[in-house]
């Protein structure tokens, strides 16, 4: 497919290519170089509070898991056996 760079350095993406990812006004793209080709790539961005508290809540369940406290599963199946016995 091709594109053209216009005024103000704007491109339009091919509909082709935003219905099959998904993507919607306002979504946010990262625009990188790499090896002499463009890169447009969709991005989730979160705020710095959410990640804040993401990683505490990550830091207790690692703790939990070292302390024997939080049970870890070999597969997906043996997680649902436990929670089918209970």
């Amino acid at each position: 497919m091709l594109a053209e760079l216009r005024q103000k350095a704007q491109v339009t993406i091919p509909r082709e290519i935003i219905v099959k990812l998904g993507l919607s006004e306002g979504d946010k793209l990262d625009i990188f170089e790499k090896d002499g080709s463009i890169c447009i790539m969709p991005v989730v961005v979160y705020p710095k509070k959410y990640l804040s508290e993401l990683k505490e809540e990550i830091g207790d369940v690692k703790a939990k898991i070292a302390s024997g406290e939080q049970p870890v599963f070999d597969s997906v199946d043996a997680l649902f056996d436990k929670l089918e016995a209970e």
